[in-house]
């Protein structure tokens, strides 16, 4: 029960963050971006401290391979919360929830297009139906919906980066966010120089609004850290569609977002997609149990 708790909490608050970010709106996205590397890094820094993980914290800074993975897995997640920061600011939370309904897909599809992985028949159909939906939106609407493939690509790319070089999911975020403190600088001093707009220290709502997102990034991950310990990965996995569908919530009902009546097809296509996805998902699990029985 204590791990149900904990994984919904996490979902909850990563379903949260279009109404966090959407605070923000009055502040550029670089600089959104760029203050949640340095708060989140901060953030982070100080639980490693308090939970006494600092000799497996040097260990890591010292290994160059991981840190080599981790430098990509930060790239790549830098570009994912700026393309989502800016997604919001403009109103397009929309797409923002489709881009992490297709996320597990286009994971599914990496693992199996570059490491060779496995798929069941549900998971191929999945797949099908996922690329189907894209190709529907390109000649519905005459256009690809970028802000969702930029969004589920670099988080699949991310896992898959990831995969190469597990790292403790905590210590992993505050090294991702340290090998980017120096783009974060660099912005920093290029906007002073040039008399740029700075937000920070504008005002306090402001402020602190800037330093909780390095807080609302931890947050989750040592909840989510937390809930997979406890439980199944298929029980995770399907409630990891709690994200997705509380920003499609968001986007309809809070904000209001117009949309073509025929994204709701592409949806529609996304959640039977979800559906056959999480059945290829249960159906690996009965047969890792029974194999599991006949050992």
């Amino acid at each position: 029960m204590r791990g149900l708790v904990l994984a919904f909490s996490a979902y909850f608050v990563w379903g949260s963050f279009p109404l966090f970010f959407s605070l923000l709106n009055h502040v550029a996205p670089m600089e959104v971006l760029v203050q949640r590397i340095v708060w989140a890094f901060l953030a982070t820094l100080v639980v490693i401290v308090l939970m006494r993980r600092r000799a497996s914290y040097v260990a890591l800074l010292q290994n160059r391979r991981a840190m080599a993975w981790l430098l990509l897995s930060g790239v790549l997640i830098g570009l994912n919360w700026l393309v989502f920061i800016w997604a919001v600011s403009v109103g397009r939370v929309l797409e923002t929830s489709l881009g992490y309904f297709l996320t597990p897909l286009v994971s599914l599809m990496l693992g199996r297009i570059l490491l060779k992985e496995t798929m069941n028949r549900f998971q191929a159909v999945a797949g099908a139906l996922a690329a189907v939906a894209v190709l529907f939106e390109l000649v519905a609407l005459g256009h690809l919906p970028w802000v969702s493939l930029l969004l589920a690509g670099s988080f699949g790319f991310y896992g898959l980066v990831r995969k190469q070089q597990p790292v403790d999911s905590l210590q992993g975020l505050n090294v991702e966010a340290l090998v980017l403190l120096p783009v974060a600088a660099i912005w920093l001093l290029w906007q002073v120089s040039t008399g740029g707009v700075i937000q920070f220290g504008s005002d306090l709502r402001t402020t602190l609004l800037l330093v909780a997102s390095g807080a609302v990034t931890a947050v989750p991950l040592l909840l989510f850290a937390a809930a997979a310990r406890r439980l199944d990965l298929t029980v995770v996995g399907f409630i990891m569609y709690v994200n997705p569908t509380m920003q499609f919530l968001t986007a309809v009902f809070i904000f209001n977002e117009p949309y073509p009546p025929l994204r709701l097809v592409t949806f529609a296509i996304i959640w039977v997609a979800m559906v056959v996805f999480m059945l290829g998902l249960w159906r690996s699990a009965q047969q890792r149990r029974q194999a599991a029985r006949l050992v």
